[in-house]
């Protein structure tokens, strides 16, 4: 661990320095006497919605050191208090913005400068480029931003490699995705679900090339505009788009030793009406080796050994696409339609060892080789309206939206069982088994928000779910010995169709009291039907509940300059998703098999979290600590069954799960041309199952540093790395991870093109993951190889010529149901 103590302690140098300059405000009004006082507003050139929290410097007519400065308000307002009567500039900046110099005179009364207008740090100007940088981390008052095009070493990666980067947020050894210590976390795409990631997301997040994704927003504390979507919060991945005058493109390629890919776009707007599209290929290879040991008490007090061991040689190939048409009539209406799919094949060749002692009519010794497919199709169609009105109203705004998306999913493999530790001599044992799922899934949503005065708002919406999953799975056997030809299984052979609807309300007020305080009251109310059946049993199940689910949040700005202070409560909601339904038993290996329970329950979460934020021109901390207590909490949990003598995994609701922690991140700007971030998250997990008359309890740290400097104007360097100590689940203990990569980025043809040259954990061919699955009938202990190790060499074109700011749009987020891992790995998606 001497890395991950190398990486720690660059943290802990980098945070005091930060911090001293966070807490450094410019100059107050103390100094200066008078009795003038100016007022205005900071917005958007193009959206003229409010740029929050802007900063806003008074500086004398010529020379540039600030008189005094303050931060706006949510709503993008401002007031400077006790100035002489004189003439000023005032220094309007944010990220992602140009800054801003404007001319002003105060009077001995007060004065309104009205609204001032901030423009894209990135525009077309009368034949003039004018760029900006965001930094690679935005701190945010309600989420962290990772703005992932700004980091050179995420060029020819997939979005697995930049979620591993991301504030907040860790991936295990197998790619399952945690946020503050939880997996219950829903994943969006451009504010939406995608049916792309209904499946198994772990495989999923590979097919998304890092070079279309622009950031990843981090949302821990939604409000209750969002879906009731459980405890962990929100991951919403930004993708590449444009609706700038003009048209643009970008075309690309990537080839190394893990991944290969071909991603383009084209963007193109006409007056009131724009196309946007992309198009990618790709090809990935992610190897891997496991072993699992479980030792089994049996009744008679003898003891079963098991000893299984894998290798598998994991390919996938696939595209995806995208196609956006938007309609802008006027600065008040704006339409918009759009379609993306996708599709991928993973092919898996397994070698597979047993060895059973322990029961003599039980013992097993063999080998298998086994062959597994899967192949999944997906798209989504979106349809929307929004309805602005005016400057005049600037606030006040109505959207329709309504979304079809599709998941068809086929997981097939087949064995070829010998009855040696190798592969060879005369097959004893076959098997093929096909699992054919899909999943649709219809909504319609429209929301309102209504301005009262100058900083009210009111938000009232709601929302209609509909959602049918099945899953067709058989399974064929031939016993050489006994049978000429494959049989059908019929206890192991079924269709599981499975019907849910969800309808949703919700209304959130947002108002102030005074200068220093804002404060949100929201609920929501969702009622769930959901209808089960199996078709070769009488099987039906149906259930249906009703939740009401409040969101309160305040904000108090501090009076240091740029410093807030925010509490927040929430309680949510989340439904299992066809991953943990699936009652399909993936029996590769028959020792440890593993399904799905379609009779699980929603589980219910409350959370409560204090954040403080600050920020000035080099530097921005952000500190929290929260606690989140979840009922009714979905656990993967083993039995053993001694009839077959193998380890049976499935999930129920089965404990009350409480997390306590705290996370710190901050970045500072030691020089112009350098960058430096760094994320250190520490919880405390304790599960307490009344079921399984089970605690289990365990401290988790996950650190991350980000480093990126420039080199004149066509070189950056990039650097990171982090850890993660391991997890708990109720019956489980599970190690950690380091991980790390350099890059380098050079600048092209007058800056058109880039060619990036990046190494991931280069140091070792992969890295080893650890696993104790502890039980009263047996132990288990499991192994995970993981080859790491990459290098890539990525080139990037871009062409074409805009003008103009881009425009808002609304867009459906259905974040209510519990996502998928990679651990059940013959569910079906």
């Amino acid at each position: 661990m001497k890395q991950a103590f190398t990486l720690a302690l660059l943290a802990l140098l980098a945070a005091p320095a930060a911090w001293a300059q966070t807490t450094t405000a410019p100059a107050t009004t103390a100094s200066l006497k008078g009795t003038g006082r100016l007022t205005g507003r900071v917005v958007d050139a193009t959206t003229k919605k409010p740029v929050e929290y802007a900063t806003v410097a008074l500086l004398p007519a010529t020379g540039t050191t600030p008189l005094t400065g303050t931060a706006c308000d949510a709503d993008g307002r401002f007031e400077l208090k006790d100035l002489p009567a004189g003439s000023y500039r005032l220094q309007l900046s944010f990220v992602g913005y140009t800054t801003r110099f404007e001319p002003v005179t105060v009077t001995s009364s007060a004065t309104e400068v009205g609204a001032l207008t901030l423009a894209s740090a990135a525009q077309n100007l009368a034949g003039v480029t004018v760029t900006g940088e965001r930094p690679v981390v935005e701190t945010k008052p309600d989420r962290l931003v990772y703005n992932a095009d700004q980091d050179a070493s995420n060029t020819g990666g997939t979005a697995a490699d930049i979620l591993r980067k991301t504030p907040l947020v860790n991936l295990d050894g197998e790619g399952n995705v945690q946020l503050r210590g939880t997996s219950n976390v829903r994943i969006l795409i451009n504010n939406k679900p995608s049916a792309l990631l209904s499946g198994n997301l772990a495989e999923a997040l590979k097919q998304i090339p890092a070079d279309q994704i622009k950031a990843i927003e981090v949302v821990t504390a939604p409000s209750a505009k969002y879906d009731g979507e459980g405890s962990g919060g929100v991951i919403n991945i930004v993708l590449k788009k444009n609706s700038l005058q003009g048209m643009n493109g970008s075309v690309g390629a990537s080839g190394g030793n893990r991944n290969q890919g071909l991603n383009g776009s084209l963007n193109a707007k006409r007056g009131v009406v724009g196309v946007n599209t992309k198009l990618s290929g790709f090809r990935n290879r992610y190897p891997f080796r496991s072993s699992t040991t479980r030792t089994s008490f049996l009744p008679n007090g003898a003891v079963g050994q098991l000893n299984e061991r894998t290798t598998s040689r994991n390919q996938g190939q696939g595209g995806y696409g995208q196609v956006e048409l938007t309609y802008d009539p006027s600065p008040l209406h704006s339409f918009t339609i759009s379609g993306n799919g996708n599709l991928y094949n993973n092919r898996t060749p397994q070698e597979l060892f047993n060895q059973y002692q322990g029961e003599p009519k039980l013992d097993t010794l063999y080998s298998r080789d086994i062959n597994r497919q899967d192949q999944s199709r997906n798209f989504d169609l979106n349809a929307g309206y929004t309805r602005t009105f005016g400057e005049k109203q600037p606030r006040r705004e109505w959207s329709v939206l309504a979304q079809h998306t599709s998941n068809r999913s086929r997981e097939q493999y087949r064995l070829d069982q010998f009855p040696t530790s190798e592969l060879r001599g005369p097959i004893e044992y076959q098997e093929a088994s096909r699992n054919l799922a899909r999943n649709l899934e219809t909504t319609f949503q429209t929301d309102y928000t209504q301005p009262f005065g100058e900083k009210n708002t009111l938000e009232v919406g709601a929302k209609h779910i509909r959602r049918q999953v099945s899953s067709d799975y058989t399974l064929d056997t031939l016993l050489t010995s006994e049978q000429t030809g494959f049989v059908r299984s019929p206890l192991r052979s079924n269709r599981f169709d499975y019907h849910q609807n969800v309808l949703a309300a919700y209304g959130t007020y947002n108002f102030s009291l005074g200068k220093k305080y804002a404060f949100s009251l929201g609920t929501r109310l969702e009622r769930t039907d959901i209808q089960g059946e199996f078709q070769n049993e009488a099987g039906r199940f149906s259930n249906d509940y009703l939740n009401v689910l409040p969101n309160l949040s305040a904000t108090r700005t501090l009076k240091k300059d740029g410093q807030t202070l925010r509490l927040s409560y929430s309680r949510r909601i989340q439904r299992p998703q066809i991953y943990f339904l699936n009652p399909y038993v993936n029996q590769v290996t028959p020792n440890s098999v593993s399904f799905g329970n379609p009779k699980l329950r929603p589980e219910m979460a409350q959370l409560a979290e204090l954040t403080y934020g600050t920020f000035a021109e080099k530097t921005s901390f952000n500190a929290s600590a929260f606690v989140r207590r979840t009922g009714n909490s979905i656990e993967r949990f083993s039995d053993y069954n001694e009839e077959l003598a193998r380890n049976e995994t499935t999930y129920g609701n089965l404990s009350t799960t409480t997390i306590y922690g705290v996370n710190l991140y901050g970045s500072w700007k030691p020089l112009k041309d350098w960058d430096l971030s760094s994320n250190l998250s520490g919880d405390y997990t304790n599960l307490r199952s009344a079921l399984l008359n089970r605690p289990n309890r365990r401290a988790s740290i996950y650190m991350n540093i980000n480093s990126s400097l420039k080199l004149g104007k066509a070189y950056t360097l990039q650097g990171y790395g982090g850890f993660w100590t391991g997890g708990v689940e109720l019956q489980t203990r599970y190690s950690g991870g380091l991980y790390y990569g350099l890059s380098v980025k050079k600048l092209l043809l007058a800056e058109k093109a880039d060619i990036t040259l990046g190494a991931n954990n280069f140091l070792a061919p992969g890295r080893e993951f650890r696993s104790t699955t502890t039980t009263p009938d047996f132990i288990n202990q499991g192994i995970f190889y993981s080859y790491q190790r990459s290098f890539r060499l990525s080139f990037n074109y871009r062409f074409g010529k805009l003008e103009g700011g881009q425009r808002q749009r609304r867009t459906i987020r259905n974040d209510d149901s519990k996502g998928g891992g990679s651990g059940q790995q013959g569910g079906g998606q």
